[in-house]
C-alpha cells in the first residue's frame, strides 16, 4: 500500500474516531434524553462514512497500479531504444570499416592479397584476379532472309545443251526436282560465347594464356550439321566448339599456343570482308577451290599448335602447325581423336561404298603470315599447305567404280589405292590412285582506311594449287587464281555503307556435275565438263549502330555462275546456306545413299536483314 492510500486511510479512520468520541460523550451527558431512532440514525451515518472511506481506498489502490504499469512501460520503451541506439551505431561502424577495406584495396594483385575476384573499371566484362584477368565476350547474330537459286528461269547454260547425264528430259536439259527458286529463311550467323584471360608466372614476364569459345545456333534446334548434299559430325552448339586453346605469352618474346583455331591464311584477312557471315562473304570465292560451301583455305585448324610473334615497329607474323593424326598414307580415315573427316565432312559424303575419306580429306597443315601495319595501312602475305588431299570420290564417281576387288581382278585394278578396286582398266586405276596430292594457296592483301572521309579500300589477290599429274588435269576445278576488292563509306557516326566484288578465274578442268558432262574421256568411260567454271560474286549492305554493341544490317548479293561453275551464296559461318543440289528424290540427308543434283551455271541471289549484338 501506497503513501497515499496510508494518509487516507488514517485520516478516515481519525474522522470515524472523532464522530463516536464526540456522540458517546454527548450519550452519557444525555443519556436519558437519546432515544433508539436516534441511535439508528447515528449508526447509519458511520456505516455511510466507513463505505466511503472503503472507496476512497479502493479507487486510490487502482491509481497505484496504473502508474506503476505506466512506469514499467516507460522503462521497457526506454530500453528498447537505448538497444537500436546501439545497434545503429555497431552497423555505421561496420559501413565505415568496408568502405575503408575497399578502398585500400591495391590496383594489381599481389600473393599476399586477401581477394579473389573483382571487376576491372572501364571494361563492363572484363574481371581482375590475384596476377590475371578474365573477360567474358561473345556475338549474337540472326537474320530474316529469302534466296534463290536461280532467278534467270534457267538451270543450265546452252554450252551445256549436250549433256550427257542420266537425268535428261525431252529437250535435252536436266531439271531439278524440288524448289530451285525463291525460298525464305531465319538463320543463326557467327554466334558465339567465350572467355579468355591469363595469370602471370612468379617472377617472370612469362604469362599463362587461356581461351575458350563456344558456338551455338539461336533459331535452330542442337544438332549436327548436315544437308541433303552433305553430311557432318560435328555438333552445333556442343561446348568449345570453336577457338579454344591454352599456352604461354611474353610481350617481348611472342605466344605459343596449343588447341583449335583459325588458321593464319584465314585470319589475315579478317579485316577485308565487312560482309562476315552474311549473303556475300568473300568466303563464296576466295580460299574456296571447288565452289561448294566447304571453304579449303578458310579453316580452323584441330589439334594444332602455333606461334604467334610480338609487334615489331609495325611488323608481325604467325606460324602454325597441325598433324594430320591419320593412319592412312592416303589421308582416307578418320583423324584420331576427331569425329569426323579432315575438312568438315564424314566418311560418307564422297558417296563413297564402303565410307571412306574421300572428298577432301588431308593430313597435316601449315599456315603462315606476316603483316605490316602503319597508321590507317595495312598490308599482309598468308601462304597454306595441305598434305595428301583426297580426292579421289571424283573418279570413283565418275567412273563408277569401287566396292571390294573383283576376282579375278582386272588389269591395273587397285594400283597403290585399295579404293580403287573396282577400276577397269588401267587409265581409271591409275587416274584413281594419283587422285591424292597436296594442295597450297598463297595471297597479298592490302588494306587502306582514309580517317578524315571514314572511307575503307582494299583488296586480295590468291592463287590456290593442286598438285595432280597431268594424266588428272581434265578434272582439276582446285587450282586457279581468284580476286577481291571492297569499299567501305562511313556516312555518319552510327551508318555506314559496303560494296564488294570477288572473280574466280577458270581452272584447267572440271569434273563436271549434274548437267554440264558434255566431254567423253577413255572411251566413253566417263564423261567432265568443260572448263568454263568462272564466277563473279558481288554483294552490298547497309549498317547501322544502335549502340557500341548492337548494329542493324542489311545485304543483298549475286552470284552468277559461267557454264560450269557452281559457287554458292552463304558460305563462311551462316547456317543456312545456298548450294547449287536440288530437292532430291530418296534419302533426305548427304552420304552414300543421297541423289541431290549439283547444277552449274545458275545464278543465284539472296537478301537478307538481321540484327548483331556483339561483346
Amino acid at each position: 500500500m501506497g503513501d497515499k492510500a496510508r494518509r487516507a486511510r488514517l485520516c478516515a479512520s481519525t474522522c470515524i474516531y472523532l464522530t463516536v468520541s464526540l456522540f458517546g460523550a454527548a450519550g452519557v451527558a444525555q443519556a436519558q434524553s437519546v432515544s433508539p431512532d436516534e441511535l439508528r440514525v447515528l449508526k447509519a451515518q458511520i456505516d455511510a462514512l466507513q463505505a466511503k472511506v472503503k472507496d476512497l481506498e479502493s479507487k486510490q489502490q487502482q491509481s497505484d497500479a496504473n502508474a506503476q504499469a505506466a512506469k514499467r512501460q516507460a522503462s521497457e520503451a526506454q530500453a528498447q531504444a537505448a538497444q537500436a541506439k546501439a545497434t545503429a551505431s555497431q552497423a555505421t561502424a561496420t559501413a565505415a570499416k568496408t568502405q575503408t577495406q575497399v578502398a585500400n584495396l591495391p590496383v594489381k594483385g599481389t600473393e599476399k592479397d586477401e581477394w579473389f575476384f573483382r571487376h576491372k573499371k572501364g571494361d563492363p566484362l572484363t574481371f581482375e584476379t590475384p596476377g590475371g584477368e578474365i573477360t567474358a565476350y561473345g556475338q549474337f547474330d540472326v537474320s530474316f532472309d529469302a534466296a534463290s537459286k536461280t532467278v534467270t528461269g534457267f538451270f543450265t547454260s546452252p554450252l551445256n545443251m549436250n549433256d550427257l547425264g542420266e537425268q535428261l528430259n525431252n529437250n535435252g536439259i536436266v531439271t531439278p526436282s524440288g524448289n530451285f527458286g525463291w525460298m525464305p529463311d531465319i538463320s543463326t550467323n557467327i554466334s558465339y560465347l567465350g572467355v579468355r584471360g591469363f595469370q602471370k608466372l612468379p617472377n617472370s614476364d612469362w604469362r599463362f594464356v587461356y581461351q575458350l569459345e563456344a558456338g551455338f545456333d539461336i533459331s535452330a534446334l542442337p544438332s549436327n550439321r548436315q544437308t541433303n548434299s552433305n553430311l557432318s559430325n560435328q555438333v552445333n552448339g556442343a561446348l568449345f566448339s570453336r577457338n579454344s586453346y591454352i599456352g604461354l605469352a611474353n610481350p617481348a618474346i611472342g605466344a605459343i599456343k596449343i588447341g583449335k583455331e583459325d588458321t593464319p591464311y584465314k585470319s589475315s584477312t579478317a579485316a577485308f570482308n565487312p560482309f562476315s557471315g552474311q549473303w556475300g562473304d568473300y568466303s563464296v570465292i576466295m580460299g574456296n577451290t571447288g565452289g561448294d560451301n566447304r571453304v579449303e583455305f578458310g579453316l580452323r585448324a584441330a589439334h594444332a599448335i602455333w606461334y604467334e610473334s610480338p609487334n615489331m615497329g609495325g611488323w608481325q607474323f604467325n606460324v602454325l602447325y597441325a598433324p594430320g593424326q591419320n593412319r592412312s598414307w592416303i589421308s582416307d580415315n578418320i583423324a584420331s581423336g576427331e569425329g569426323d573427316c579432315s575438312g568438315n565432312n564424314d566418311p560418307t559424303s564422297g558417296a563413297s561404298n564402303p565410307p571412306k575419306c574421300l572428298d577432301g580429306s588431308f593430313s597435316d597443315v601449315v599456315s603462315t603470315n606476316i603483316s605490316y601495319s602503319s597508321g590507317g595501312f595495312y598490308a599482309t602475305a598468308a601462304y597454306e599447305w595441305h598434305h595428301a588431299v583426297n580426292r579421289q570420290s571424283d573418279i570413283t564417281g565418275m567412273f563408277g567404280i569401287g566396292g571390294p576387288l573383283p576376282s579375278p581382278p582386272p588389269p591395273g585394278a587397285g594400283l597403290l589405292s585399295p579404293n580403287c578396286f573396282g577400276a577397269t582398266d588401267f587409265f581409271i586405276a591409275s587416274a584413281c590412285a594419283q587422285d591424292v596430292a597436296d594442295e597450297d594457296a598463297a595471297k597479298i592483301g592490302v588494306l587502306y582506311k582514309f580517317e578524315s572521309t571514314g572511307t575503307t579500300v582494299g583488296g586480295i589477290v590468291e592463287h590456290m594449287n593442286r598438285y595432280v599429274p597431268t594424266i588428272l588435269t581434265f578434272q582439276n576445278e582446285r587450282t586457279r587464281w581468284g580476286t577481291w576488292a571492297f569499299l567501305s563509306q562511313q556516312l555518319t557516326p552510327n551508318d555506314s555503307v559496303h560494296f564488294g566484288w570477288a572473280h574466280a578465274f577458270r581452272t584447267p578442268g572440271d569434273p563436271c556435275q549434274a548437267n554440264d558432262c558434255i566431254l567423253q574421256i577413255d572411251g566413253g568411260n566417263g564423261v567432265f565438263a568443260q572448263n568454263h567454271n568462272q564466277a563473279d560474286m558481288v554483294t552490298a549492305a547497309y549498317k547501322h549502330q544502335f549502340s557500341k554493341n548492337l548494329t542493324w544490317y542489311t545485304d543483298i548479293a549475286a552470284t552468277f555462275n559461267g557454264p560450269s561453275a557452281h559457287y554458292d551464296l552463304g558460305a563462311g559461318g551462316r547456317s543456312v546456306t545456298t548450294d547449287c543440289h536440288d530437292a532430291g528424290t530418296t534419302s533426305a540427308s548427304g552420304g552414300a545413299t543421297a541423289n541431290a543434283h549439283c547444277f552449274t551455271g545458275t545464278t543465284l541471289v539472296g537478301v537478307s536483314t538481321g540484327i548483331q549484338w556483339r561483346f
